[in-house]
């Protein structure tokens, strides 16, 4: 059930090595100088936060891009503001996104002493000739060089991140590259199935690849892996994500639960009392409005930042001067939220708990989704047990389908 008291914190670094073919996050290559005001803007950001501040911070995540990619000591400057300037409980997950090859011996040091304890590689594919097709800078042998650094610097808690349904991938050369993961013995493991995104290399030059497995391979490759990881100990507990008892990714688990979150630095989405917003994209303008070296004076953050929260306490008004970070601002509706638990809880193997929803919003489930919830279970798509309503095998493989009728 959602705990209102936790809060948990995403912070963005936008920096990569280079981009890969499938690419569509908000990262790119970028110079040393760049990445300083980024860093100081940031932490700028974090200090004059007024957000969740009376939460308790439960989980930290550090995304990308390649957070590895920039100085470690950065990273550690960051965390240090967000404990400066937020209650971090003492079990706190934080986590850090690294890729293969951005990692070394110092770094991870730094990483621990930081308070970091969980590490997620970017792996995406065992097989070299697949990474390089893809644009990863780095081959397996040299992904297992970095998770020993890791686990050398004392890290217990790692996720590795793959790729299925790749251009020329059959479901033999994937079962190869399930059964190298597994072989790794990480806690967790993410299986994503590849979309192509309109902008990437890969959707532009689609017709210099080899085929896309079709449909019917790409569910395969999705039960696949649920056998292979269950058989070697990993649990599905949300449609992509497979974890070791207890290693659960738990900020990722509070979007799906739609706990609040607050998130720092570009392109950074945040939900919090019953508001969700997104920092603006531009890294010059974000840069512009948060770093000294850029700004007339500290003062004219500081009231960067006031206006800016005037705006999210009073207005839906989105103002489009270059000084505002925040877009897109949009105060939930009671309809919303009831639509969010119902399509983010679903992707949890768990499901939702009618109990739980009663709780939250005040209302019986049946009554807002008698329909919808009857129909899914008639076709096969949802089953119910006791208080818990769920996926089934079927639903999942139309995950988007049946969640489309909560909307």
């Amino acid at each position: 059930m959602k705990n209102n008291n936790e809060l948990g914190i995403y912070i963005h670094i936008p920096f990569c090595m280079q981009k890969c073919i499938y690419c569509d996050f908000l990262s790119a290559p970028a110079d040393d100088k760049t990445k300083s005001s980024y860093v100081k803007a940031l932490i700028n950001e974090i200090a004059l936060s007024e957000a969740g501040l009376d939460k308790n911070v439960t989980s930290i995540f550090i995304g990308g891009g390649t957070p590895s990619a920039i100085n470690a000591e950065y990273i550690k400057d960051i965390l240090e503001a967000v404990k400066q300037r937020y209650r971090v409980d003492g079990n706190a997950e934080i986590i850090i996104e690294c890729n293969p090859g951005t990692i070394n011996s110092e770094k991870a040091y730094i990483y621990r002493e930081a308070g970091i304890n969980r590490i997620s590689f970017g792996l995406q594919s065992t097989d070299d000739k697949e990474l390089r097709m893809l644009g990863r800078i780095h081959t397996f042998e040299q992904f297992k060089n970095s998770l020993a650094i890791a686990r050398n610097a004392g890290f217990t808690n790692i996720n590795i991140d793959l790729m299925s349904a790749l251009p020329g991938q059959t479901i033999e050369s994937f079962t190869r590259v399930l059964k190298e993961a597994v072989s790794l013995n990480t806690e967790h493991i993410s299986v994503y199935s590849l979309i192509i995104e309109e902008g990437t290399r890969l959707y532009d030059n689609i017709d210099n690849y080899p085929d896309i497995p079709d449909d019917d391979d790409d569910r395969k490759m999705y039960a696949l892996t649920k056998e292979i990881l269950g058989q070697a100990g990993y649990e599905r507990y949300e449609i992509s994500n497979y974890a070791k008892a207890g290693y659960e990714c738990k900020h990722n688990l509070k979007y799906w639960d739609r706990t609040d979150y607050i998130g720092f630095g570009i392109g950074a989405a945040s939900l919090c009392n019953h508001k969700r917003y997104t920092n603006i994209s531009d890294i010059n303008n974000y840069i512009k409005a948060l770093c000294v070296e850029y700004a007339d004076n500290k003062e004219c953050i500081v009231e960067n930042i006031k206006n800016i929260q005037e705006t999210l306490k009073n207005s839906l008004e989105i103002k489009n001067n270059c000084q505002d970070l925040k877009e897109n601002i949009e105060v939930l509706t009671l309809e919303d939220e009831m639509a969010e638990y119902m399509f983010l809880g679903l992707r949890k193997s768990a499901g939702i708990d009618i109990c739980d929803f009663k709780d939250i919003f005040g209302k019986d489930i049946y009554s807002v989704y008698k329909e919808q919830i009857k129909d899914n279970i008639a076709k096969g798509l949802l089953w119910q047990n006791g208080t818990r309503i769920a996926l089934t095998d079927r639903g999942i493989d139309i995950s988007n389908t049946v969640m489309s009728d909560f909307v």
